[in-house]
């Protein structure tokens, strides 16, 4: 399902899969008209990823499901060191997810178990995502998901479910570094979980809105 792009947003036709946006404002100069007529709004749930917070679709039957902002964090080392812990002690070993069975390990993580698989085996396959994942003794308890575009690091799905979440994103940004060292970082968090990668090095440098029907 790729998609069309414009100058001002992407969007796809018809429904996309659960938890993904039908449309992504790609400019300040996106319009709610433009981007609504682009989507399936006979399907149950669209929802639309407003890069800038500046849309309102409240007439057409939107509510906002939240509000974050997006973060940057320019290239440079992560962590000096070489033992990463969680805040009870525990070493965390960090690796990439490279088989089946440790992919959907480490979606059931992300998600506590969520009923569809989020993250397909295809991604294995594709050059441009790399999922990280931190383990206490063998168990997935915490990992993130990376992917490259021609000029940044994308950082998304930081998660900890066995340990805390200033160790997950110490983790995230320090394998990040060394896999890609000359890219600078971006993501989003919403404002409550914005102090961890802060501390991590990324600033804040926008807002996003998301809306759901």
């Amino acid at each position: 399902m790729p998609g069309t792009f414009t100058e001002t947003f992407w969007s796809n036709p018809r429904r996309t899969p659960v938890l993904y946006p039908d449309a992504v404002t790609l400019t300040p100069a996106a319009s709610a008209g433009e981007v609504l007529d682009a989507i399936d709004l006979s399907s149950p749930e669209p929802s639309v990823k407003d890069g800038f917070a500046r849309l309102d679709l409240r007439d057409a039957g939107f509510r906002v499901l939240f509000e974050a902002r997006w973060i940057m964090r320019p290239p440079g080392p992560g962590s000096s060191s070489d033992d990463l812990r969680a805040v009870t002690g525990d070493p965390i070993t960090w690796s990439t997810i490279t088989t089946e069975p440790d992919l959907r390990d480490w979606d059931t993580n992300l998600h506590g178990g969520y009923e569809e698989v989020l993250f397909p085996p295809g991604l294995l396959a594709d050059p441009t995502v790399t999922l990280l994942a931190g383990r206490i003794d063998g168990d997935i308890v915490c990992g993130s998901a990376l992917n490259t575009s021609d000029e940044v690091l994308g950082v998304s799905n930081v998660f900890a479910s066995g340990c805390d979440i200033d160790a997950a994103w110490e983790g995230t940004v320090t394998m990040a570094s060394a896999l890609y060292p000359t890219r600078p970082m971006v993501g989003y968090e919403r404002p409550d979980d914005l102090e961890a990668p802060l501390q991590q090095g990324f600033t804040p440098i926008g807002p996003l809105r998301i809306w759901l029907r």
